[in-house]
């Protein structure tokens, strides 16, 4: 077993922000019986064939919050493989429970470090894509070395995605918003721009919250292209 946490970023630097929280009677009971929906963070592959059946794309989501546009969205993609992965303990009961009331099949879900999961769990080129929907903008100058979005991120995210596969992004924090489209461009392999919202994409709880505060929401879509 793997100790958590990544080696991607500096010892000590995270992308979330640890936090105590109540856990329901209900989503206790869902982590409880999750009938092999809850994988384990290790040191071993994970094996998509094993975990979803031949020829299911993957798609990884780096963090889900209550689960409710993870679960839609699966509902509505029954023949993608989703691998969602949160740090939140009450969030990962919420989604196991949506998984078992829809019956869905084709979610598995991780309570670990999503950096710590590609670098040790998701193979090269094994990758469809990755939806990140709200990640913590950290908006402080002082604390951009957590952002998600960053170099050393983008590389492993686009060594784990096959050639041409995605990454989907929406936040409501515009100056993240320009910071990612900055860090894109600057990096190598990659290629996109801002899209208009997706319909496909179900509005998250928190996403309802920053539209009602008057922000405005930014979808971002890039691609990696194959090496010069």
């Amino acid at each position: 077993m793997i100790e958590p946490g990544s080696h991607v970023l500096r010892p000590g630097i995270r992308t979330y922000k640890p936090r105590r929280s109540r856990i329901s009677q209900r989503q206790s009971a869902a982590i409880r019986n999750h009938e092999g929906m809850l994988v384990t963070l290790s040191d071993q592959p994970l094996d998509p064939v094993l975990t979803w059946g031949p020829g299911m794309p993957l798609v990884l989501e780096i963090g889900f919050g209550t689960g409710q546009a993870t679960a839609q969205m699966a509902a509505a993609e029954p023949d993608i493989g989703l691998l969602a992965i949160d740090v939140h303990t009450p969030g990962i009961g919420d989604l196991l429970y949506r998984i078992d009331d829809l019956d869905l099949a084709n979610v598995r879900v991780m309570e670990a470090d999503a950096l710590a999961v590609l670098e040790h769990m998701i193979a090269p080129g094994s990758l469809t894509g990755v939806r990140s929907f709200f990640p913590d903008p950290w908006p402080k100058p002082r604390h951009h070395k957590r952002r998600l979005v960053q170099p050393d991120v983008l590389a492993l995210v686009a060594d784990r995605l096959i050639p041409g596969g995605y990454w989907h992004i929406a936040t409501d924090w515009d100056e993240y918003a320009t910071s990612m489209i900055t860090c894109f461009g600057a990096a190598p392999g990659w290629d996109g721009a801002v899209i208009p919202r997706p319909a496909h994409r179900p509005v998250t709880r928190y996403e309802g919250h920053a539209l009602r505060e008057g922000r405005t929401i930014t979808d971002l879509l890039f691609h990696t292209t194959p090496e010069p």
